[in-house]
């Protein structure tokens, strides 16, 4: 069996699928929950009920803020409580919706049966419609507005439709038991999408240490009779779901610095974000819940939940049982690219993925010693930077020669430190860096607009002048 990988850096961590053998279980709701309104990368939405108001699930409690937003739904029907800041995962003072809840009772419109549609409609501005309404974002971890990505600005034709099923996080297994367990939706959801982009083929990529999924995915397609979709079987390696290493693996085409997936014909979505797709124009169901992998080596109670958005995350901890003594951090995502939680009392978003437990010896760094400039760390980049001399320079705040080495291009997936024999926290020091460049950069765009607005202003100011003086 062929198989494909990217063609630079790229590690092999274990992949400690622990909780591949448990199914989704749709979790018992919260009595209460909080939902925030910046979910998605752009501008967070605009509360659009107030308190005391009655909702119900899937009803919209929050409008897309911008062009690069997305509309929030009740994911539990009750009382609105509270408007206002809450901590978030990260501890950052962000507006939640709290919601009593009183029931489970669904909007009008929603199809919460489990029939399989898959007539697919004609009207590609109605499909995307309704991705829009349904508040579909990203699930693979950016939670870019899906509606937004499938309208790539003119002059920009895609060629392909990834599907990214690689979870190559270790731990991880809500995608794969998504396969499994909804394998029907994903590939409708997956035809849907190539659709949208004009007939294009469709790639779903899938790690070979899936092999039911394979199987059973592309026993799917030859049942529902799809043509364009395949499935391609890719290589172990970390990254190998990053969206630029996943079009390099598939379609053999580097997407360029600052450019996007678009560039070389691509557009990539990930397995959940197909699922969703599916749910939003074949249900009329926007994003109300995902499957969230709670596991670690200490956690007793290995599970995969459907969990409704807003579920504060000690509800979810304790309905399994509890944190163990030996616990002593919880991680939102995987080992490598997921963050720390600050506070337990925060509540799930539309893009959490997993709550991995870990040990204090899983969490205790090595001493740090000197750099013995071996280059395993520029071997290891899937993005071909250098972070040892990117760590240098961020150390020195030498913002110029960040931007010039392309430290805006890092995709902070941790290859970095976990190669390095000297224990040097290049992860940390890349992604200050890689914050000072892009603040540069911001700052730039910033003053450029400003200065062509005011270029455009001035004759408007100029010509009221001279009129005055007349």
């Amino acid at each position: 069996m062929s198989k494909h990988t990217f063609s630079i850096g790229g590690v092999h961590p274990h992949d400690s699928k622990i909780s591949r053998g448990c199914p989704i279980c749709p979790l018992p709701l919260a009595p209460t929950v909080y939902i925030s309104v910046a979910q998605h990368i752009g501008a967070p939405s605009v509360p659009c009920v107030a308190v005391g108001d009655k909702v119900k699930v899937g009803q919209v409690i929050a409008e897309p803020g911008g062009f690069v937003s997305a509309y929030i739904h009740s994911s539990v029907s009750g009382t609105v409580k509270s408007i206002g800041p809450r901590p978030d995962l990260a501890g950052r003072p962000v507006t939640h919706i709290e919601i009593a809840v009183e029931g489970d009772e669904w909007a009008e419109g929603i199809d919460t049966s489990d029939t399989l549609v898959t007539e697919i409609p004609e009207d590609n501005k109605a499909i995307i419609e309704k991705i829009r309404q349904g508040g579909v974002v990203g699930l693979g971890g950016a939670t870019f507005p899906t509606h937004v990505k499938l309208s790539p600005p003119p002059g920009s034709k895609c060629e392909r439709v990834i599907i990214n099923g690689c979870e190559c996080e270790p731990y991880l297994t809500s995608d794969f038991r998504t396969l499994l367990e909804k394998g029907e939706q994903v590939v409708v959801g997956a035809a849907i999408l190539a659709k949208v982009m004009g007939g294009v083929p469709c790639t779903i990529a899938i790690e070979e240490n899936k092999p039911e999924a394979i199987a059973h995915i592309r026993e799917v397609i030859a049942k529902l009779g799809y043509t364009g979709i395949e499935v391609m079987v890719m290589k172990m390696m970390y990254p190998q779901g990053g969206e630029k290493q996943l079009i390099d693996a598939v379609m053999h085409r580097q997407v360029g610095s600052g450019a996007l997936p678009i560039s070389v014909g691509a557009v990539v979505q990930n397995v959940a974000t197909a699922l969703a797709v599916y749910d939003a124009v074949q249900k009329g169901k926007p994003i109300v819940d995902n499957s969230v992998t709670v596991t670690g080596e200490c956690f007793p109670n290995q599970a995969n939940l459907l969990v409704r958005v807003g579920t504060p995350l000690r509800y979810i901890l304790d309905y399994l049982g509890g944190i163990p003594a030996e616990a002593v951090k919880v991680i939102s995502g995987g080992p490598m690219m997921g963050r720390a939680v600050s506070n337990l009392d925060a509540a799930t978003v539309k893009g959490t993925g997993a709550l991995l437990l870990l040990t204090e010896a899983q969490t205790r760094r090595a001493p740090e010693s000197e750099c013995i400039r071996c280059g395993r760390c520029a071997d290891a980049c899937p993005m071909g930077l250098e972070p040892f001399l990117l760590q240098k320079l961020s150390r020195s705040a030498n913002v110029e020669a960040l931007e010039a080495n392309a430290a805006q291009d890092c995709i902070e997936c941790g290859c970095c430190l976990y190669s390095c024999p000297a224990n040097i926290p290049l992860l940390d020091w890349v992604r200050m860096g890689k914050g000072m460049a892009m603040g540069a950069i911001r700052a730039r765009a910033a003053a450029a607009k400003a200065a062509a607005e005011a270029a455009k202003a001035a004759p408007v100011i100029s010509s009221e002048v001279e009129k005055s003086k007349k």
